[in-house]
Formats: structure tokens, sequence, C-alpha cells
């Protein structure tokens, strides 16, 4: 493994409809773990509550996505989830659960641009109901062939999350949806 550390794209951006960028190394920790038991431990390590069900809770330096009834991802600098990761482990001594820094195994995207347009070019490659996502909300879905997650940081942004490994097949695939003469009008 490399000691340099550098993101999937290296910030690649496309412009058309709406631009979209690779938003360099993100921190990002999984926790597993019975939720309610956790939710002190998270709150005390990350500063943001826990989030509730498909939501984002933020924090002073950290954001707390639910995925699933079981599972968050917490996001913040690429060079604290090695210790959020640590300090989670330590303050949930004697319960279930796993911390893992995933960081170097995923890839985050920024699309900006206005919010129909956004909405427009993202539901062209995934079946998730994009109209009724709301600010905050994060959805687990389908990118084309592979998992993703999107949710909306503002009315002007949504970002999304793949694996590191198909971040190339999705920023092209947002970038081809993105391409002027292709605009929807839907949303």
């Amino acid at each position: 493994m490399s000691e340099i550390a550098v993101s999937a794209l290296q910030g690649a951006e496309a412009r058309g409809l709406v631009t979209i960028r690779e938003m360099g190394r993100q921190g990002m920790v999984s926790l597993r773990a019975d939720l309610g038991e956790a939710a002190r431990a998270v709150a005390r390590v990350t500063g943001a509550e826990m989030p509730a069900r498909r939501r984002i809770s933020t924090g002073k330096d950290c954001a707390v996505a639910w995925m699933s009834p079981d599972e968050l991802l917490i996001l913040c600098d690429a060079d604290q989830a090695g210790k959020i990761a640590f300090d989670l482990s330590e303050a949930l001594t004697g319960q279930h659960h796993l911390a893992l820094d995933i960081s170097d195994a995923r890839a985050m995207f920024s699309v900006t641009g206005a919010d129909g347009a956004i909405r427009d070019v993202l539901a062209k490659i995934t079946p998730a109901d994009i109209g009724a996502l709301a600010v905050g909300e994060m959805r687990r879905t389908r990118v084309q062939q592979v998992a993703g997650a999107i949710w909306f940081q503002s009315e002007g942004e949504a970002r999304v999350i793949c694996f590191r490994s198909v971040a190339r097949y999705v920023f092209d695939l947002m970038a081809m949806s993105a391409r002027e003469g292709g605009a929807v009008g839907y949303h």
C-alpha cells in the first residue's frame, strides 16, 4: 500500500448542466452497532447528535449519516478518520460494534448548480425518487450498476458517495448525464 494519500480521481471536474467535482480525500468512518446503545458515544466522539432515520446530523467537525438501522457513516477530515474510529471503539468497549476507517475505500462527489438541474441529472442515473429527497436526507441507492449514496447538502448542492474502485465510472455517468443539450426539465 502506498504511503502517499491521494483521492480516487485527484479532483476531477466536469461542467455542463451542473458542475461535478470529485471532492478529494474525505474521511469516512463506518460504525456498525446498536445505534441506541451507541448514541452517547457517537455524540461525545463526533460532536454530532444521532441522526434520525435517513438523515444527516452535523457537529463542529463531523457529520453523521444514518445508513441503516445498525449503521452510521461519519464524515470528517481525512486525517481524523483513524482517530475517530479508534475513539469510537474505545467508547463502545464491551458493546458489539465495528468502527472502521473506510476513507480509502470510498470516493465522494459534489454536484452543484440549479436544484432542478441537479435533480434531473441524478434522476437519469438512479432509480431513487430524487424529486422527493429533502435537504439533509441520505439515500442509499444504485448509481446505474453500482452501489451509491446521495444526499442534498443544500438546494444547490448534492453529494454522491461510491466505492473508490468505481469512482471513474460514476464520475463519467454523471458527466454524461450533465452534458449540455441533455436537459430534461422535469424537476
